[in-house]
């Protein structure tokens, strides 16, 4: 089947049905959706007012007040349940994805994969919401820390991975108790209605088996910046999660530090790996390839720098220009295909310009054209791009969301790590080496200054059960597993007093009468 003859608004249609989204959710509004798969557009969604998008907050902050006082193992039941659910729709949602953001297939149900898996984690964790008991100085005594939940948690999501954030953030959000307002990419919103009907469909099986839960425990707000204003700035959002390029950030962040509310950022990442002498350059090769080209370079974790030693330069970069080559570029909803679009000409238009500045800063470019596609001509599908640069320099220390692959050579380890170091971003990072001195300084302290540092693979992805993220440029915002739950909570301390007298300060007397 070419692009030409594909019809992605049925196949929308057809999904968005099945799930129980109702047509006036998707037709007829302002908001327009095109696929990057062909460029069509694929949808049409009402949006959110900001008084309608108030009205929701204000609605989620009572479900809130209610969902507190469940048990936190029933509130893990419900996200036991909607584990289930997803299980269900993994292949319909899977292709959702493909279809809205270009994901090749295994991608777009790896994602939904993910969004199980964090179901998982989050069951467990209702049952290890742990505080602790400190030692008091305070004879018949005991002290002791609780956590309690925060509010309506805001999460703002980007369009690279449209439903896997919001799980993320959700899951362990409600399991702590707090109920949710999410508002989605406006490039991915039809995902997210398929995903709150998911939702919804769990917390209805959740009610019939006999449990009480409130309506608006998850909500959704269709909208643009206006919308997402409105999310940062309402007073009973307590906990804002955003996702998203450092731009963004830099908005999100000090508008919610005015209000003294708490922000999570999970921003850019211009991941860098670095390829030792001692490296096995077959992994390596695998590793960097599918790390830079795998969603078309628009992952927050993409490599996008690679320092390769002076020694091995020579026969690992003609290996990984040939498989820039070789790697098929295509519809990501036919088999074979591994590279897919970039979501827009907009995206297309920074790469081109990206490229443009790399080679008067001195870069040697292989690949980066557009490939054009038989009935698509909307539609952006990139050549990914190695650029060998003589420095790091220009645009080496900006991220641009698309498949470039800067490579640089190095000679001193100690040199290499601090130009690894040396840009404001850093997500993800790798070394490929089999020196174990290498690698152990690498993960120590003096080492990567990333939130995510790996040996002998790539910077992409993260695993359920580690946090994500610790993008250093906004402090390291901490999101899915590990200890990341106390971000959707609040410590309190808590003093027991068991006996019968009251410690004073020295000397201070009074009688009671």
């Amino acid at each position: 089947m070419t692009l030409a003859t594909l019809d992605l608004a049925a196949d929308v249609k057809t999904i968005l049905g099945d799930l129980g989204v109702k047509p006036e959710r998707y037709t007829g509004g302002t908001l327009a959706v095109r696929s990057p798969v062909t460029g069509a557009e694929i949808g049409r969604l009402p949006e959110d007012t900001a008084e309608s998008a108030a009205k929701a907050i204000d609605a989620a902050h009572q479900a809130f007040l209610e969902w507190r006082l469940v048990p936190a193992p029933k509130r893990g039941e419900l996200i036991r349940l909607l584990g289930e659910e997803l299980r269900a729709a993994k292949t319909a949602l899977g292709r959702l994805v493909s279809i809205e953001v270009g994901k090749i297939t295994s991608e777009g149900l790896g994602e939904v994969q993910e969004m199980i898996d964090i179901c998982d984690f989050a069951v467990g964790l209702s049952r290890q919401l742990y505080g602790l008991t400190i030692a008091t100085e305070r004879a018949d005594h005991r002290m002791m820390e609780t956590w309690h939940p925060l509010g309506a948690i805001g999460i703002i999501s980007a369009f690279n991975f449209p439903v896997a954030v919001w799980s993320w953030n959700a899951a362990l959000a409600i399991v702590c108790g707090n109920s949710t307002v999410w508002k989605p990419s406006e490039k991915t919103p039809l995902t997210a209605l398929a995903t709150q009907a998911i939702f919804e469909k769990a917390l209805t099986r959740y009610i019939a088996e006999g449990n009480s839960a409130p309506k608006n425990l998850s909500t959704l707000l269709i909208g643009g910046r206006d919308v997402g204003e409105v999310l940062v700035d309402h007073e009973k959002v307590p906990l804002v999660s955003a996702t998203g390029s450092t731009a963004m950030g830099r908005t999100v962040g000090p508008r919610l530090a005015q209000r003294f509310a708490r922000s999570l950022l999970e921003l850019g990442g211009n991941n860098a790996a670095i390829v030792a002498p001692t490296a096995d350059l077959d992994l390596t090769l695998r590793g960097v390839a599918f790390s830079a080209m795998g969603t078309a370079g628009q992952r927050c974790t993409t490599l996008r720098r690679l320092f390769v030693h002076d020694s091995v330069y020579d026969t690992l970069v003609p290996r990984l220009a040939k498989a820039y080559q070789s790697v098929t570029v295509g519809s990501p909803l036919e088999a074979g295909n591994l590279v897919g679009p970039l979501i827009d000409k907009a995206a297309f238009d920074k790469m081109k310009a990206s490229l443009e500045a790399a080679k008067s800063a001195g870069g040697k470019v292989t690949g980066g054209e557009r490939i054009e596609q038989d009935g698509a001509p909307d539609a952006y599908y990139v050549r990914p791009a190695i650029v060998e640069m003589p420095e790091q320099t220009g645009p080496v220390k900006e991220e641009t969301f698309a498949p470039i692959l800067y490579v640089m050579k190095y000679s001193d380890f100690d040199e290499v790590l601090r130009l690894h170091n040396d840009v404001p971003q850093g997500l993800s990072s790798s070394i490929f080496t089999n020196d174990m001195r290498e690698a152990e300084i690498f993960v120590s302290d003096r080492g990567s200054d990333c939130g995510i540092a790996n040996v002998n693979i790539g910077p992409s992805g993260a695993e359920i059960g580690g946090a994500f993220g610790g993008e250093k440029e906004t402090g390291g915002g901490r999101e899915s597993g590990s200890d990341a739950w106390r971000a959707y909570m609040r410590r309190q301390t808590n003093t027991m007093n068991y006996g019968r007298t009251l410690p004073l300060a020295q000397g201070v007397k009074f009688d009671v009468i």
